[in-house]
């Protein structure tokens, strides 16, 4: 409690009544130092003492008042004021502990009652000159310890924040080298595993710093701080570590770029490094077959089907979804599929079976419009820029990106040309299907469109199965019969002589067939009428076709109404025609084996 006389002396000082400028009197001095009014003694102890360099005791208090200093800085952000008030302190409490005798405690033990103590032998209160040097050594000692403590937890706290400083500086480096997570996996090289080393070593340090820096304050004790170290994962590459943190906060976050960095270096070293040595294997593999193929003109086809399943080709989609590599690999087994596509359909190509050939054109045309379609994505690909992902691949593989180039559009061209060449063997083929070849002739297998300057006239065509019609050649009509096979050469042919005058070329417009078989493909009639009346009849010619002897016979009928229908009854060997009239009446005329009409 502070006594009246300190009461008013403060108050003298607060109202400018006790001044610098005034000479300063230790006893009335000793009366504001006693009541720990530091601050506003300081001031005048620092006068006083500039003019006394004698008094130990004013030595004393100097010291009490740089340790109280001491004890109020911030250990961090006040570091060197710490360390300069902790060495002041040292110097006049050393210069007070030489400086105090027995002789000075005597004469001034008012100013050192704090050290008053109880003697045990004698049971009497005492100062004793041991006591106050027991503890000026102490102070001096512990202030010491303590500012070696603080330089080693500034240095450990510094090179901590200094060295995430450049572990995140080194992660941004990287970060910014690459537009995205694709081109940093895909573009990595030796300097980019050095630089994760790098990264990882300045992290390493950073955190062996803050283990050092957190031991040394507990060693402390109370510095203002404790900072939990809590390390957040780095799961975007491209928004992921890049801000830095106060190293004062208590929750202290870091990013953990070891962890990032060791993830990586094990991708790159385990995953990526492979992939990159499996293209060129898978490359050389291709460019083997294709040597294959080109030697001994065999399909390859069994050899390239899984190639591009393998699984590390597939695990390569991970890192980019639609590579350069598999896109050129993709093309050249398109390429050797269609040539093998051909060499496969070398026989079938010569079978007589015309529908067998055009399957095996349209395979290949299949083919080569998926090589087709193949080179147009490549050609479509910036390939300067997938290039720079793929560096490695493009040097061991073709040496440089325009041999790679030139092999993109040399196999364009080529699927150019067999494009075009398969779309005209097609188109041959579908229109060799719609004729019907015997002899020198070729019979269309069509009724509309056919030309005018052609001498057959179609009336029925019943696919695969035989055709009806009229021949018109050096002004005679004839009626004709031909079985459609698949090699369109008829295994069965028969024609008909055409006498009535109704069946002249110009009469084509209402000239109608009709057509009708045994259910074994053995008897095939033909009917071939005139829709105009002669002599208020209708004309019909008919005919009898065996599949072994060729035409039966053939007679001219005339009927009253027009030939609807026809029905073959193999059981009595009779055709049934059924006419009609345009009133919806009916009737059936019944024509035995021989042609002789019963009915």
């Amino acid at each position: 409690m502070i006594r009246k006389p300190v009461f008013f002396l403060v108050c003298f000082l607060m109202t400018g009544y006790f001044t610098l400028a005034q000479k300063v009197k230790y006893k009335d001095l000793y009366l504001l130092l006693n009541a720990k009014e530091y601050a506003k003694a300081e001031p005048f102890l620092k006068k006083y003492l500039k003019d006394n360099d004698d008094n130990p005791n004013a030595f004393l208090f100097m010291g009490i008042i740089y340790q109280e200093k001491v004890n109020k800085a911030d250990v961090l952000k006040q570091t060197e004021i710490f360390i300069s008030n902790a060495d002041s302190a040292v110097i006049f409490y050393d210069k007070a502990n030489k400086t105090i005798t027995e002789r000075e405690i005597r004469r001034n033990d008012d100013y050192y009652e704090a050290y008053k103590r109880r003697d045990l032998r004698t049971g009497d209160f005492g100062i004793k000159l041991s006591d106050i040097q027991f503890d000026l050594e102490k102070r001096i000692q512990g202030l010491k310890e303590k500012k070696d403590r603080v330089k080693s937890l500034k240095e450990y706290y510094v090179t901590a924040e200094m060295e995430y400083q450049i572990a995140n500086a080194r992660f941004k480096k990287v970060q910014d080298a690459y537009p995205g997570l694709k081109e940093y996996y895909m573009q990595s090289d030796e300097k980019t595993v050095s630089l994760l080393k790098h990264i990882m070593d300045a992290f390493d340090s950073s955190t062996n710093a803050f283990t050092n820096y957190k031991s040394t304050s507990q060693l402390l004790g109370k510095t203002g701080y404790n900072q939990v170290l809590d390390l957040q994962e780095i799961k975007d590459f491209k928004k992921d570590g890049i801000d830095l943190t106060d190293f004062t906060n208590d929750d202290l976050r870091l990013w953990d770029y070891k962890r990032w960095g060791k993830t990586q270096m094990d991708i790159l070293e385990n995953e990526i490094g492979p992939i990159r040595d499996y293209l060129v294997a898978i490359d050389i593999e291709i460019n083997k077959l294709r040597a294959k193929v080109k030697k001994d003109s065999v399909s390859v086809r069994d050899d390239i089907k899984t190639i591009l399943q393998r699984p590390l080709l597939i695990q390569l989609k991970k890192y980019d979804s639609d590579p350069l590599p598999l896109s050129v690999f993709a093309m050249k087994v398109a390429e050797l599929d269609y040539i093998s596509q051909c060499i496969s359909n070398r026989k079938l190509k010569d079978s007589l079976n015309l529908n067998v050939r055009l399957l095996a054109v349209k395979s290949e045309l299949k083919s080569v419009n998926a090589l087709d379609s193949l080179c147009s994505v490549l050609t479509g690909k910036d390939l300067e820029k997938e290039g720079q992902n793929y560096k490695h691949f493009i040097t061991n593989a073709y040496g440089t990106l325009d041999v790679l180039k030139n092999l993109i559009k040399t196999t364009k061209e080529y699927a150019d040309r067999e494009k075009i060449k398969k779309q005209k063997e097609w188109e041959a083929r579908i229109n060799s299907l719609k004729w019907v070849v015997s002899a020198a002739d070729s019979i269309p297998l069509f009724t509309e469109g056919v030309s005018s300057k052609s001498k057959f006239k179609p009336l029925v065509v019943i696919p695969d199965d035989f055709t009806i019609g009229l021949k018109y050649a050096d002004s005679v009509t004839t009626g004709y019969f031909f079985s459609i096979t698949p090699s369109r050469i008829p295994d069965i042919k028969a024609t008909f002589p055409i006498t009535a005058a109704g069946f002249k070329k110009r009469n084509l417009p209402i000239i109608k067939g009709l057509a009708t078989r045994d259910d074994k493909k053995q008897v095939y009639f033909a009917l071939i009428y005139s829709e105009a009346k002669n002599k208020d009849k209708f004309t019909a010619v008919i005919a009898k076709i065996y599949r072994t002897d060729g035409l039966s016979w053939s007679h001219t009928y005339q009927f009253d109404m027009i030939p609807a229908s026809l029905l073959y009854i193999p059981d009595g060997a009779e055709l049934s025609v059924k006419i009609t009239s345009p009133a919806g009446d009916s009737k059936i005329i019944v024509i035995d084996k021989a042609g002789k009409q019963v009915q």
